[in-house]
């Protein structure tokens, strides 16, 4: 997100556009990061690794600019994409060195890092959209919304069922789980420690998860794009994290970043989590 700023703060007339899975590139359009989105797998960059002639990929060549997160490190690769649009500059996540995932980006951006994190505004109806699919979830709309997020794109990065029920149980409140699509064992495993009465958000689009979020005292969650998306939004949100995955930590400073044992629940982890949650919830 604050690389999609840096791209539009450069050329602030330019009409920008994201290329990426639909889902997302919907997410950026509404909420202004971008103006446009296409699926990135319409492009057709896979015609850029081999000898063939490029046939879907030549509508490259009427972008003013090209800025690619992928593949950066093939030089084959990255050698016919700028025959089709000089200048281009190709890179990846994993060329980020010393700096933080988000820094890099920025900076092959052409950004200045400390210009691009303010938490993104979301507007009115979608914050709407949000509550009233928090509403139909079962939350009471009054009580402080608490959105636990216990899922994770790989197991290795979820912290313990237990770990996230004892939290809630010592926060004493009632949370609205989060159920991604590949979330439905981390959301079975935690209900069955809180009870199924739990209410449970069950994979909204992107935009109206985003105003969900937007209005959340507290966010918990693991090291996932939801984490990323709570506190691009400014939710006051605590993200649990491997020592490994650091460099991917959030960039807002809404996001409170603990390393936690994902193999076993640790005693100080636990103490750790339920202190800077109540912190958060003030």
């Amino acid at each position: 997100m604050p690389a999609l700023r840096a791209l539009r703060a450069a050329r602030p007339e330019a009409s920008l556009e994201i290329a990426a899975q639909p889902r997302l590139g919907a997410l950026l359009v509404a909420l202004g990061l971008a103006d446009r989105a296409r699926s990135v797998d319409g492009l057709g960059l896979e015609e850029l690794f081999g000898g063939a002639p490029a046939e879907r990929a030549r509508i490259l060549a009427e972008m003013g600019r090209v800025v690619c997160w992928f593949a950066g490190r093939d030089v084959g690769f990255a050698r016919r994409l700028a025959g089709l649009v000089p200048g281009a500059v190709v890179s990846t996540p994993g060329d980020h060195g010393p700096r933080l995932v988000w820094e890099h980006l920025v900076a092959t951006a052409g950004g200045a890092r400390d210009a691009m994190v303010e938490p993104v505004a979301v507007g009115a109806a979608l914050r709407e959209e949000g509550r009233a699919r928090l509403v139909a979830a079962g939350w009471d709309g009054d009580a402080p919304l608490v959105i636990v997020h216990p899922g994770a794109g790989g197991a290795a990065k979820r912290w313990l069922a237990d770990g996230f029920a004892r939290t809630i149980q010592a926060l004493g409140v009632v949370p609205v789980v989060h159920e991604g699509p590949a979330d439905a064992g981390a959301v079975a495993a935690l209900r069955a420690r809180l009870g199924d009465d739990v209410p449970v958000l069950r994979d909204p689009p992107l935009p109206a998860l985003a105003g969900a979020l937007a209005g959340a005292r507290l966010y918990l969650g693991n090291d996932s794009g939801v984490s990323h998306l709570a506190a691009m939004v400014g939710a006051p949100s605590l993200v649990l994290f491997r020592p490994e995955n650091l460099p991917w930590q959030p960039w807002s400073a809404a996001a409170r970043v603990l390393v936690v044992s994902t193999t076993a629940l640790e005693t100080h982890d636990l103490i750790a989590v339920v202190a800077a949650a109540r912190a958060a919830l003030g």
